[in-house]
Parts: structure tokens; C-alpha cells; sequence
């Protein structure tokens, strides 16, 4: 019997606002001191009461346009209550019967709602201590995604999250470190059993506390492996909530799953209901307004322009080197052979070159090491056939060491120009024919690698300053005539 896995995702981004969800504590994701940005409000004393974060709402509409959702008209919070040590109030402020976004879809991945909550304290459990409580973080905006369970696989998921945390980014609605849990990760996973090509769904699993892209991949792709061997083994699928413990690479039970009735849901009797038509500035058109070019759309024009995929996914996963390749091909006209010449410099050597040197603010802004103009330079040079793609290399070693100087001077004053003297080629050619006639015979017998090996012989002998076609072409007409 065949079996299918059936993945939904929850994912929850803090929203970058100056304040907190409902009261004017500060809302510092980069706080280390323990309980500092706090209030009466979010410790929930006794007689206060909360006041709704416009610029959270408004964050968040514009992620829902930005995913081709429907925004409500109506919304409203909702208490959902549990009992927590982490949760002041005995419940949190969220959203359940009326979202502030329905529908869109992103990287193929339909979405079920986008809603806005407030996040919990931090519980910190330390071997022998105890467990302490940081309350920086209890109140903090909290916008939660739902997929639908249209994902089957563990690498599809992970193209999702990333692909969403890009948006946030450019969207600059969450800085979504999940490293420093402003990104935060449950997959509901179930495997399905194939019944004569009938799809019977299974029992539904969710994994909390994955803390990274690859926490995350792991988790799912083992969930969907222990799963399928229980089912294989005739036995149940408990539906209830698993932990990942990354030393053993495993799930671990750690509750029976709640159910929506579980939390009572009520409207929040403190906080007005939202008619966001409404409110100025709260529709549709003047959001759209607002939103830039998303990661999805970028990446579509750099493709559009004969970028590699590998060259693309990398300008738009670091904005900052996306925009410094624009510079750089900013006076070539579409089409030109220059961009894509530009962007593999720029993708793989000035990368590597950047990742070399550990420096970090480099590698995020390389025009600190080289300017846009002085790389479009070089491969001017190279387009022209003035420079060989091998001298090319050398030359922005050598202008990245001296940024104040022209890359054209520094190539005249290192000899990195192609020779083009027919003559003094025709010399070298010779030399190194001499000097291998093992190699030669080899040529003659066949060999194709042999001929490969003489030109780079050439090539090292003149520096790299010469142009490998008419290299080749010179060691097969000298060794046709000769031998």
C-alpha cells in the first residue's frame, strides 16, 4: 500500500513596531536584560486595559496583499484561553473567528488566514535552576500564517518558510531571525494511506519548537518516516503534539493535541471590533501602493535577463548584492552579453573573494571593497577582448587591493592584456611543443585531453594574457604542418 504525507504549517513572525500589541512598552527583540520592557498592561495587573497597535494591523494587511488574500472588512480579538506560566493573563489576545487576512497563496502553497495575536514571555529552563521567566517578549506583536495542508514534502516546506521570510524582509514587517525566535516554525503532518488510488487522510501530528530551516526539514521528513513504519506495522497514528530533540534527530510525545473548544474562544470584551473600511488608509489600493518589488517578482526579472537560477535566488536572498549587480549593469541595454558576465563575477568570484576575507559587512555590501563601476570596467575590458576571463579574475584581486585606481591602468601596469601579437604567440607555441613531445603524441593519436593540456601550457607561459581559441588553433596547425 502506497502512503502519502499531508504537511500544513504555522508559522509565527514578531512584527518590527516600536511598541508592543496593546500597550506602549518597547518592543526590542535585541533586549538582553530580563524584564525590562515591561507595564501593568502586558503583565496583565488588575485594571488596565489594552489599546490595539495600528502599525501592527497595518503590517499585516500589507502581508496579506502582498500574498493576493482577501483583507476583511470586519475583524475582531478573541481571547483564547489556557493556563501557562509564560502567559501573564491566563489567555492570549488573538484572532479566530474573523482574521485580518483570508486566502492568497505564496511559492505554490495556498494559505488558509493570516491573523495578529500577541506573543508570550520567554520560559528559559536551565539544568539545576529551575525555570525563569523573561517578560520582554509577553505582548509583543505576533502574526500568525496557516497554509493549507496542500504540502507533501519536507523540501517543499522549507522552499515555503524561506520564501516567506523573505517577503516579511522586503516587506520589512519582521526582521524573522529564527535564530533569535522572531520566526517560529509548527508543522501539522499526516500520512495518508492510498487505497485504490483513493486518498484516506491520516491522523494529524504537530511538531513544535523547530527553530530553523533545517530543524524544521529534519523533523518533517522524520515525522512522515515514523508515520508511515507504524502504519505499515498496522498501528495508530496518536493525534497529539511532538517536540524535536536534535541530539537524537527525533520527535518526542510531549501532549495530547487541543482542540479548538479546548481554548473557549470568546470576543475580547476590552477590545472594539474593526470595520477596516472604515479606518483611512486601511484599504486595499492604498496598500498596494506601498509594497515593493516582491522576492518572487525579482526573481522572475533576473531571469528574464539570462541570469543562471543559482545567480538569481542569490540576488534575491541578499537585496543588498541584488542591488549592487543593478548598479553594475545599469549602462548595458537588455540583452547584452555584459550582464550575464556581471553576474557571474559577481555571484561566484566576488563572492567567494568576500566569503574568503570572513568579513561580513563586505560580503553583505561589496561596493566597500570594489565599486559597481570599476566591476562593470573590468568586464568591459573582458567583452572587448582586451583581457582573457582567466586575467580577468587576476584583475579584480588586484583593483579590489587598490580601489582608488582605474582596473584598466592596473591591467596596463601588470601586463594582464590579452597578447594579441601573433608573432610572440607563435614563439611560445613553439616552446612548449618542444618541450612535450610525449604530449604531442598523444594529440596526434587521438587524445583530445593532450591538446587541452599544451594550451595550458600556453596559457601559463604567457600569464594567462592570451586568448585560449587562437592558442588552440596555433597548436593544431603548427603540430598538422610539423609532425
Amino acid at each position: 500500500m502506497s502512503y502519502v504525507p499531508t504537511i500544513g504549517l504555522e508559522i509565527h513572525a514578531e512584527l518590527k513596531t516600536r511598541t508592543k500589541m496593546f500597550c506602549n512598552s518597547k518592543n526590542d527583540a535585541n533586549e538582553e536584560r530580563p524584564n525590562v520592557n515591561v507595564c501593568p498592561v502586558c503583565l496583565a495587573h488588575p485594571g488596565t486595559l489594552p489599546v490595539i497597535n495600528r502599525e501592527a494591523v497595518r503590517h499585516v494587511l500589507r502581508v496579506g496583499v502582498a500574498l493576493g488574500g482577501t483583507l476583511a472588512d470586519y475583524t475582531e480579538f478573541d481571547r483564547k484561553n489556557y493556563f501557562y506560566p509564560d502567559l501573564p493573563k491566563g489567555y492570549q489576545i488573538s484572532q479566530y473567528e474573523h482574521p485580518l487576512v483570508a486566502g492568497g497563496s505564496l511559492a505554490g502553497v495556498a494559505i488558509t488566514r493570516v491573523h495578529l495575536e500577541e506573543d508570550t514571555a520567554s520560559s528559559m529552563h536551565e539544568e539545576g535552576s529551575g525555570t525563569t521567566i523573561d517578560y520582554n517578549r509577553a505582548g509583543v506583536p505576533l502574526m500568525e500564517l496557516v497554509s493549507e495542508p496542500v504540502i507533501e514534502s519536507a523540501e517543499e516546506a522549507g522552499r515555503f518558510a524561506r520564501e516567506l521570510q523573505l517577503l516579511l524582509r522586503y516587506l520589512d514587517v519582521s526582521e524573522a531571525n529564527m535564530e533569535k525566535g522572531e520566526m517560529r516554525v509548527e508543522a501539522n503532518i499526516s500520512v495518508s494511506r492510498l487505497d485504490e488510488g483513493k486518498k484516506i487522510l491520516g491522523t494529524k501530528v504537530e511538531v513544535k519548537n523547530l527553530n530553523s530551516f533545517r530543524t524544521m526539514e529534519r523533523a518533517i521528513a522524520h515525522e512522515i518516516q515514523r508515520q508511515t513504519k507504524l502504519l505499515e506495522k498496522g498501528e495508530t497514528v496518536v493525534q497529539e503534539t511532538r517536540g524535536w530533540d536534535e541530539s537524537k534527530q527525533a520527535t518526542f510525545s510531549q501532549r495530547i493535541k487541543e482542540g479548538s473548544a479546548d481554548y473557549r474562544y470568546f470576543p475580547d470584551p476590552d477590545l472594539p471590533s474593526l470595520r477596516l473600511s472604515e479606518i483611512e488608509d486601511f484599504h486595499g489600493d492604498a496598500f498596494r501602493m506601498s509594497i515593493p518589488e516582491l522576492p518572487s517578482e525579482r526573481r522572475e526579472r533576473y531571469l528574464k535577463l539570462g541570469l543562471q537560477a543559482e545567480d538569481a535566488d542569490l540576488f534575491v536572498k541578499i537585496p543588498e548584492v541584488g542591488e549592487y549587480f543593478e548598479s553594475a549593469i545599469a549602462a548595458y541595454p537588455e540583452g547584452s552579453s555584459a550582464i550575464k558576465l556581471v553576474s557571474n563575477y559577481v555571484a561566484n568570484d566576488l563572492m567567494k573573494l568576500l566569503r574568503d576575507t570572513g568579513e561580513q559587512d563586505s560580503f553583505m555590501r561589496p561596493e566597500r571593497v570594489i565599486s559597481a563601476r570599476n566591476l562593470s570596467k573590468i568586464v568591459d575590458l573582458q567583452a572587448a577582448g582586451k583581457i582573457s576571463s582567466r586575467t580577468g579574475k587576476d584583475l579584480l584581486v588586484a583593483s579590489i587591493a587598490s580601489p582608488e585606481k582605474d582596473p584598466e591602468d592596473i591591467a596596463r601596469e601588470k601586463g594582464l592584456f590579452q597578447v594579441t601579437d601573433t608573432a610572440s604567440i607563435s614563439v611560445v607555441v613553439d616552446d612548449v611543443i618542444a618541450a612535450n613531445g610525449g604530449v604531442v603524441s598523444d594529440f596526434k593519436a587521438g587524445k583530445g585531453p593532450a591538446l587541452e593540456f599544451l594550451v595550458g601550457q600556453g596559457m601559463k607561459a604567457l600569464k594567462g594574457a592570451a586568448d585560449p581559441k587562437t592558442l588552440r588553433e596555433l597548436f593544431r596547425t603548427k603540430i598538422d604542418k610539423t609532425f
